[in-house]
């Protein structure tokens, strides 16, 4: 048997898809649509985080529930070792950029293979299709490599985002890793996501002709809004392209 917050699910799900609730448009609060289905409030909110597992409902802190207009997808090419891989080709996107200086500890440690206490610049990008988050990203590399007033720089502006193109030397050699996930606490918080969604998770390593790792960027998509392409060249190809 269906129960009370599938049902409730389903039929706020009808009328979205039907129209009869439109994109963008704020539902009524949970305590109205409590009352109306004879619900509580813990199991009207049950029902609104089913629909946005689905990505039908965002809820914006402070402000309620909204229908989600559908997010066009945003295509993450790899391997351009660039800090914000997807505003190059999505003009529509708008991304704010925080910078900070940390210390490694621990995971960052091992991942840029520097001394704990070692100090990095952070850059942390949030990009945006109106006013829905469609991807983040968390770029740390020595300090020392950071070019120089990036640091000084926290303006939200597109024109901002677009310094950070290439922070860092050119790498000679980039490695991915990937994986579909949870999202953690933050990057939910972040991207606005039930913690029932899915993301994809891209681990990109950028190191020097020497073996230095130049960067770490950690990047983070909501899983119905990212299609990843990557492409591989062989070695005949490389020889040609030589010759």
């Amino acid at each position: 048997m269906r129960s009370r917050r599938h049902t409730i699910a389903a039929d706020l799900r009808q009328q979205i898809t039907s129209g009869r609730i439109r994109p963008s448009e704020r539902l009524p609060s949970e305590a109205d649509l409590a009352d109306r289905y004879k619900v509580s409030t813990l199991t009207l909110r049950h029902a609104l985080a089913v629909l946005q597992g689905e990505g039908l409902v965002e809820k914006i802190h402070g402000k309620g529930n909204f229908v989600r207009r559908p997010l066009r997808k945003t295509m993450y090419v790899g391997g351009w070792g660039i800090l914000d891989p997807w505003m190059a080709a999505e003009p529509v996107l708008r991304v704010t950029v925080r910078s900070n200086t940390v210390e490694a500890q621990a995971h960052l440690a091992t991942l840029l293979g520097v001394p704990t206490g070692s100090p990095l610049a952070e850059f942390t990008c949030l990009s945006y299709e109106g006013e829905s988050p469609h991807g983040l990203a968390r770029i740390y590399l020595p300090r020392d490599l950071a070019p120089a007033g990036v640091l000084d720089d926290n303006s939200a502006s597109r024109q901002t985002a677009a310094r950070f193109a290439q922070l860092g030397p050119t790498p000679a050699a980039v490695r991915e890793t990937v994986c579909a996930r949870p999202p953690t606490t933050v990057e939910a918080s972040s991207l606005r996501l039930a913690t029932a969604s899915v993301v994809l998770s891209i681990t990109r390593i950028s190191t020097d002709s020497a073996g230095r790792i130049v960067e770490a960027a950690l990047l983070t998509f909501p899983g119905d809004r990212i299609d990843a392409v990557f492409t591989t060249h062989t070695m005949t190809d490389e020889r040609q392209a030589r010759a």
